[in-house]
């Protein structure tokens, strides 16, 4: 996954259908020398039987204007926290509100990938921050945001409609009140404490989670006394910047469809707390992997499946109405509005003398997008490397360039692994991974090749031919591409609802972007207006 900041470019507008964008060859590729290798580390797997490294590297991109811009590529995104306290008794809020822990934007993220790793001390842990910190970071930013430009060119307003982002130049009330007390780890990390008050307004429950950026914990809103999640950013200059992005697409987001129709999180209310920049939603459900997990990664019902289908897929239509790309499409970014579920017993595939196993079924497939710390506008700078490396697109693995249809094909890869239980492409190799795509989508077409050809030269061979398998390829890795399926052999086309899935996924899964199909020409599909038989889980 790739995390980016916003700058001007320019580029055809490809809306409202955007049929065939046109790939570059030079737009988002990497030219520089000075890229500087950080040390792997461990990401978690996707499937038990395997195991995968995470790659790192810092880097310095040249965007259109001259301008250098420091970059950090995460080749392999590790997950949020599945510890899961979803599974409240009172079936009303869930504790699992899976955030963009590894998502926020990039602009000045150097070295983050590191601390990703030396997680900040635990919530009842007191550190002190370093000296004058407080005095160094606390700082009117109200006054130098509005004061700043946006990259599309427009003014910032911040100050003259958020108060809270105004009074958080200051220590609050109840700041004063816990100012002997250290509220920040050596990290920059908001130390969480039970019944703490957040704003004046928010009364901390537990932590919930903890990425590269901040944490994210359950609070209750004393106004409402309704449950919140507060995703509570690092104090730290790079990461307050960071958020500020992600804020901005939320606010766009919430004004475009105030109703939520399209089912995407909503901001409810941000503000700056002791210098961290917070931001309130609504808290929902654990999210689709982590349901896929406690389920022993068994698949879902086929009905379900096209309703998660059908409402992601207008999900992501809406985003690209607004000319916003997504980049970051994947299971831990699905939440569940509600965890309530109930057990069956299915029989287990190819043995009949088993006793049959329990398997949740949820009794709600209401879901909800996240994560839009990743999300480009299509008219800004596109970094060259985005999206979790599961659901990566070729055409990003190939340098040549991205736009909305790369969000179609991670919507395929999601699909797919709802079908199985289990993530499509799971390696963490380029050439492997463009090798299971062949695998398991058939070959390249010829003028896609060519071009991956001219961007890659090391991942071809006598032309246009992917060079795999390499004399230096383990034997696991090429077991692993054998044992890809094909999506036939994945999805058989048993019935009608199979066939038109299958085709479906097919459309969503072209390598060639300018071939692949639109997310809006998707929900017109023959496979959603058919009827999924309900009686198989």
């Amino acid at each position: 996954m790739q995390m980016q900041t916003a700058v001007q470019y320019s580029a055809p507008s490809l809306l409202p259908q955007y049929p065939h964008p046109t790939l570059s060859l030079n737009r988002g590729v990497n030219t520089s020398s000075n890229a500087i290798p950080t040390p792997p580390v461990p990401t978690r797997k996707r499937k038990r039987p395997h195991q995968y490294t995470v790659s790192y590297s810092e880097v310095q991109e040249v965007d259109t204007a001259g301008r250098l811009r420091e970059v950090i590529v995460i080749d392999d995104t590790p997950p949020p926290s599945t510890v899961s306290p979803a599974t409240t008794h009172n079936h009303l809020y869930s504790a699992s509100y899976q955030p963009p822990v590894y998502s926020a934007p990039v602009k000045t993220r150097a070295r983050a990938a590191a601390e990703a790793q030396g997680l900040s001390a635990s919530s009842s842990s007191v550190v002190a921050p370093p000296p004058k910190k407080r005095k160094r970071d606390l700082v009117d930013v109200a006054s130098v945001i509005a004061k700043r430009p946006a990259a599309n060119g427009h003014q910032t307003n911040v100050s003259t409609s958020n108060k809270s982002w105004a009074s958080g130049s200051g220590l609050t009330a109840d700041d004063a009140t816990h100012e002997s007390e250290p509220c920040d780890d050596k990290e920059g990390h908001y130390i969480i404490r039970a019944n703490d008050m957040i704003y004046r307004r928010y009364q901390t429950v537990k932590l919930l989670g903890q990425g590269t950026f901040g944490k994210v914990v359950e609070a209750v809103d004393t106004e409402t006394n309704r449950k919140v999640a507060i995703k509570i950013i690092r104090a730290i200059p790079k990461y307050r910047d960071a958020s500020k992005i992600e804020v901005r697409v939320l606010q766009k987001l919430k004004e475009r469809d105030p109703t939520n129709k399209h089912k995407c999180i909503h901001l409810l209310h941000w503000f700056d707390h002791r210098n961290h920049i917070c931001l309130v939603s609504e808290l929902l459900g654990m999210c689709v992997y982590d349901f896929l997990k406690e389920n022993d990664f068994a698949p879902f019902p086929r009905f379900q499946i096209q309703s998660f289908a059908r409402q992601l897929l207008g999900s992501v239509a809406f985003l690209h109405e607004l000319h916003l790309v997504h980049t970051d499409l994947k299971p831990e970014n699905i939440l569940l509005v509600h965890n309530d579920s109930k057990f069956v017993n299915v029989p287990v595939p190819g043995k009949r003398n088993v006793q049959p196993r329990a398997k949740k079924i949820l009794e709600s497939t209401e879901i909800r997008l996240i994560d839009f710390g990743s999300a480009t506008f299509e008219e800004e700078y596109h970094s060259s490397v985005v999206s979790t490396r599961h659901y990566r697109a070729p055409e990003i693995i190939l340098g040549l360039g991205w736009s909305y249809p790369c969000d179609a094909f991670s919507l395929g890869c999601i699909l797919v692994e709802f079908f199985t239980g289990v993530a499509l492409f799971q390696t963490h190799d380029n050439l492997e991974h463009l090798a299971m795509m062949e695998q398991v989508m058939g070959k390249m077409p010829e003028r896609f090749a060519r071009m991956g050809a001219r961007s890659k030269p090391e991942h071809f061979k006598e032309g246009c031919k992917l060079d795999w398998p390499k004399a230096k390829a383990s034997r696991q890795s090429r077991k692993d591409v054998r044992a890809c399926k094909s999506l036939q052999e994945i999805i058989p086309p048993t019935d009608t609802a199979n066939k038109q899935f299958l085709d479906l996924v097919r459309r969503l899964l072209t390598f060639d972007p300018s071939q692949r199909i639109s997310v809006r020409d998707a929900l017109a599909h023959p496979y959603f207006s058919s009827r999924v038989p309900e009686e198989a889980y």
